[in-house]
């Protein structure tokens, strides 16, 4: 009978779980992707680090981004978006639009069949972009659902709140740097936006 049980958990586990990330149905909506293929940052790093003859990592952020705040050392940066300068007084940010490179640029780095870790900020866009990547035909594609900076701290009580130094790459300690290394970049032609 005990068989049975351990069976029945492990049948539990495995469903509820993705590459070691449980399945958590209070990530936001912004991060979830069609693929449903979620690791945190520390489980990406982990897998990448096992195969990474296999495994890539894809950062969607912006050029300024992924070279002022840093990047993964492994990380490839093709933006998703393009940083605009038209405010949205709603959601107090400068808005951004799509890369209409990416399709294109996506498919002269990676084949099909790459198992592809895709960061930006904090999960939102990547997410975005994985979605994308499922319709260009790329089915391992999973969201680094803390991406490189991680969430903001919600506690008005906390000296950090509102600042990202909740999870994400830069705050688990992996490698990262400010190195800029072209052969790892694709830019996004000047008449994009």
């Amino acid at each position: 009978m005990s068989k049975i049980v351990a069976l029945f958990y492990v049948i539990f586990l495995t469903l509820n779980t993705v590459h070691g990330q449980d399945i958590d149905m209070n990530l936001p909506k912004e991060k979830q992707t069609k693929l449903g293929l979620y690791v945190t940052s520390e489980e990406a790093y982990a897998m990448w680090k096992e195969s990474p003859e296999r495994v890539k990592v894809l950062d969607v952020r912006t050029l300024d981004e992924y070279i002022n705040i840093g990047h993964a050392e492994m990380a490839c940066n093709i933006p998703a978006f393009l940083q605009t300068y038209e405010w949205d007084d709603e959601k107090k940010y400068f808005t951004y639009k799509m890369n209409k490179d990416f399709p294109k640029q996506i498919k002269e780095v990676y084949k099909p069949e790459d198992i592809i870790l895709v960061t930006c900020r904090s999960g939102g866009r990547s997410a975005l972009a994985v979605n994308l990547l499922e319709t260009l035909g790329y089915k391992n594609t999973y969201n680094i659902t803390d991406g490189f900076e991680g969430d903001m701290i919600n506690d008005p009580e906390n000296v950090n709140h509102g600042k990202r130094m909740k999870n994400g790459w830069k705050n688990a300690g992996l490698p990262w740097t400010y190195k800029v290394d072209l052969k790892l970049m694709k830019i996004p032609k000047t008449n994009n936006l």
